[in-house]
């Protein structure tokens, strides 16, 4: 079988309309499939789907009175876990350095926390979180890859501050 991507990635929320109006009106993505599935043992979850382009899907999962599920829980991913915001992160593909730039614009525009423009060497990025406090970015290549590349080794050194950790409750988790 060949390679082909991603179909869907799936995520929860605690509240699908806040994360639907984000996903739909900041990001532009478009809800392709929504579902309401009811829980034969109480309960039901409301599921939708955004094309984020290349048919490649991110999907949200909300759960409301379901046994066996808590009623809160951090749907954030990294700060349940007490790991860096970077380490659990999606990032989507925004064609260009020009692209790129104009996203970052757009994002701010709608009062999105948004980095400056991170140089990877390889590739240029922008970070923001989502309602949930999922950690997203933006991301094109500025050149192609090489098997220097795919070659593990030292290639920079980052501060605790870069990988989100300047904060002392965060800090004192380590």
């Amino acid at each position: 079988m060949a390679h082909k991507g991603f179909s869907h990635i799936g995520l929860s929320t605690l509240d699908l309309d806040r994360t639907r109006d984000f996903y739909e009106r900041v990001l532009g993505f478009k809800p392709v499939r929504c579902d309401i599935l009811k829980v034969k043992e109480g309960g039901q979850i409301r599921h939708i789907f955004f094309d984020t382009g290349r048919d490649q899907l991110i999907a949200f999962m909300e759960a409301r009175g379901v046994p066996g599920v808590p009623a809160e829980y951090d749907a954030g991913i990294n700060r349940g876990l007490g790991v860096p915001s970077v380490f659990y992160h999606f990032a989507f593909e925004a064609g260009s350095e020009a692209a790129l730039d104009e996203k970052r614009q757009e994002l701010r525009a709608q009062g999105v926390d948004v980095t400056e423009v991170v140089d990877h060497d390889w590739a240029k990025s922008i970070y923001f979180k989502d309602p949930n406090g999922i950690q997203l970015e933006f991301c094109c290549f500025t050149r192609n890859l090489n098997g220097d590349d795919a070659r593990m080794q030292d290639r920079a050194e980052i501060s605790i501050r870069r990988l989100g950790l300047e904060d002392p409750v965060a800090l004192s988790r380590r």
